[in-house]
């Protein structure tokens, strides 16, 4: 088969479910035909970090929740066979004849995929000015301070604080400092 005629498609599925359908068609992709129908499934997921117990903890969420994309050339029974898989509820959008996602599409989602993976430490906790965090590595560990300024871009926090009793000001990493 021409991998040319091969296009990408949203599967949805039941809501939780995406993992197993995607264990699914890989496994059914080795062990029958489907393989030569179906070249790729990928379930768009993206990294965030967040703070538990003092500790950066890295988590994947579903960037696309409750879609799965899959690249394939719906020949035959192939759409049925799809259709069929236990967790999914169908194609994107909901008709007979499943339309595939244009050239600008894939490369937007796989673009937005590599631009979130490259983003890294995404963070999940917000910050404001006035409120009081504890440093919690490097060599002012265990000091506490008061935010002065954010710099949201640059994940950086200035924080004043007080060092052998007079006020010195910090810039520090927010994976450096945890609220009190």
């Amino acid at each position: 088969m021409a991998e040319s005629r091969k296009k990408g498609y949203v599967l949805r599925s039941v809501s939780e479910k995406k993992n197993k359908v995607k264990e699914y068609l890989e496994s059914e992709m080795k062990k029958t035909e489907l393989g030569n129908y179906v070249s790729q499934v990928l379930i768009p997921t993206e990294k965030t970090y967040i703070m538990r117990n003092g500790k950066k903890v890295m988590r994947e969420r579903a960037y696309l929740p409750g879609y799965v994309l899959i690249e394939a050339e719906l020949v035959g029974e192939v759409i049925h066979q799809l259709k069929s898989i236990n967790f999914v509820a169908g194609f994107l959008p909901n008709t007979s004849n499943p339309q595939p996602l244009s050239e600008m599409e894939v490369k937007r989602i796989m673009g937005t995929m590599d631009e979130l993976e490259e983003a890294g430490e995404e963070m999940d906790i917000t910050y404001y000015v006035g409120e009081s965090v504890k440093v919690i590595s490097g060599p002012f560990s265990s000091f506490s301070g008061v935010i002065e300024d954010i710099s949201e871009d640059r994940k950086k926090l200035k924080v004043m604080v007080k060092i052998f009793g007079r006020a010195q000001l910090l810039e520090l990493g927010y994976m450096q400092v945890e609220k009190e």
